[in-house]
């Protein structure tokens, strides 16, 4: 059990890592018309170290107790599906600044949580329920992009003044 431990720990590290790389709160995203119920700044990182840190467990579980090399290979691909979709949405919205194409990423991320937590539930039931936060997280994430979206925009748009 000692070797998906730490697999799990530093991929959660990493993911943890690479999302903090990805994310610039900076003047921009500032300046972003926000409702009035959007999280301070500070809230997102221990949120998500604790999300993550629950999948993590998840996936240790289902791991563990996939009783074949074939279940073990259905868990993988589920969460690396999951880690290439939670990965996008970053780089969308904060580095690209187009929270509308991250708002139509969010139900491809929304779906391979729901895929992860039917698919580690057939390994284990607490490895499902642990992955419940993120799905919860995901969903007010996805309601908190909408309304910026709605708040802003449009994006993308070509500055006409300095053309």
């Amino acid at each position: 059990m000692t070797l998906p431990i730490i697999v799990a720990t530093l991929t959660t590290l990493l993911v943890l890592g690479v999302g903090g790389w990805m994310t610039t709160v900076g003047s921009w995203y500032e300046n972003l018309k926000k409702p009035w119920w959007n999280p301070p700044n500070w809230i997102f990182g221990p949120a998500w170290t604790v999300i993550l840190g629950l999948a993590a467990w998840s996936g240790v579980l289902a791991w563990t107790q996939a009783s074949s090399s074939s279940g073990q290979l259905l868990i993988l691909i589920l969460f690396g599906i999951n880690i290439v979709l939670h990965m996008l949405w970053s780089p969308l919205f904060f580095n690209l600044k187009r929270p509308d194409w991250a708002l139509i990423e969010v139900p491809f991320l929304w779906l391979s949580i729901v895929a992860l937590m039917f698919g580690v539930a057939q390994f284990s039931t607490l490895a499902s329920w642990l992955l419940l936060p993120y799905l919860l997280w995901v969903t007010f994430a996805a309601f908190l992009n909408l309304t910026i979206v709605r708040m802003n925009r449009p994006f993308g748009k070509a500055d006409r003044s300095k053309i």
